[in-house]
């Protein structure tokens, strides 16, 4: 009896989910979302970025929630190390997408943006979130 059951859940594992892995390419777009502004978790963010940016992966990163202040200049002395680093990485291609609905919420004008920054759209958004084979992260 405790074989049949160890089969089965075998058998269950590789039909329900080990049968089609999800493999990365070494070039699959990168679309990570950002929602906050603590210091800490958006250098870890913008360091992981860089790394994989550098290995050739095309990135999108999408702020929203506190995430939209890393891109006004209301918050340039909390933030200058964060709005240094987003802007190499525009400068090298990368696109930095701000939710407008954030926007609104915490108060920041399309003329309070830093150059570079995007006010996201559905086209904008849909077209780097929904590419091929992109890969999303969340943080």
């Amino acid at each position: 009896m405790k074989s049949l059951r160890t089969v089965l859940i075998a058998l269950a594992l590789l039909v329900g989910g080990f049968s089609n892995p999800v493999l990365a390419g070494e070039k699959d777009p990168l679309f990570i979302a950002l929602s906050s502004d603590a210091t800490r978790r958006v250098g870890h963010v913008l360091h992981f970025a860089e790394l994989q940016r550098s290995r050739g992966h095309p990135l999108t990163i999408w702020l929203n929630e506190s995430g939209i202040l890393l891109a006004s200049s209301k918050y340039t002395e909390k933030h200058a190390d964060h709005q240094k680093a987003l802007a190499e990485l525009m400068n090298k291609g990368a696109s930095v997408l701000v939710c407008h609905y954030c926007m609104q919420q915490f108060d920041v004008q399309a003329s309070d943006l830093l150059p570079g920054f995007q006010i996201g759209n559905p086209e904008l958004l849909g077209s780097a979130l929904f590419k091929d084979d992109t890969k999303t992260l969340s943080w």
